[in-house]
């Protein structure tokens, strides 16, 4: 099968369950922003600088996104096939998150998006994060969705600071505090 199927052509994609929507919905907008969100995670998992305990995390989250986006990609009356993101997801990323403010030092201001790379890609990452979350919470706005799914998109943010946190903190650097 080709993945040229111009099914796509005058401006429409199908969902989950087979309905057709605009590729300008909000449905699209929010799924294709946790799409963009999970290839800025592919880039900061490619520099060199990220340090292995953050690596297998940000692995498994690139691979919750996918469940993140084949849950906005299926109205909440379709039955789904796959399982949609729930409150033990939620649960498991407050434990990760956790686990990584126990291991950081208090932050005092605020600090700039910035350090090494790895730091800088998993700031840049929470950006595209919170966008997503925008977008999902424009969806929910007009159309029901699952309310799991926005909470999990929060909480990823928060834990993409951390990381971006932690990985200028094992490269030897910390935070680059904000200037006033």
């Amino acid at each position: 099968m080709s993945i040229v199927t111009k099914t796509g052509d005058k401006g429409t994609t199908g969902l989950f369950g087979g309905e057709r929507v605009a590729k300008h919905s909000p449905r699209l907008e929010a799924y294709g922003t946790v799409d963009e969100l999970n290839a800025a995670l592919g880039v900061a998992l490619a520099t060199t600088d990220l340090t292995a305990p953050l690596r297998e995390p940000l692995t498994n989250i690139q691979h919750m996104l996918f469940r993140v986006g084949g849950d906005l990609a299926t109205p909440l009356q379709k039955q789904e096939k796959r399982e949609r993101i729930g409150a033990a997801d939620i649960h498991a990323i407050e434990q990760d998150i956790i686990a990584l403010e126990v291991t950081l030092p208090q932050q005092r201001q605020f600090i700039l998006p910035a350090g090494k790379p790895a730091a800088a890609h998993l700031h840049f990452a929470r950006t595209v994060c919170r966008r997503a979350e925008r977008r999902v919470t424009a969806l929910a706005a007009v159309e029901e969705i699952n309310p799991y799914v926005q909470m999990y998109l929060n909480r990823l943010s928060d834990y993409l600071f951390l990381a971006a946190r932690e990985a200028n903190f094992a490269a030897g650097s910390g935070d680059v505090e904000v200037r006033y």
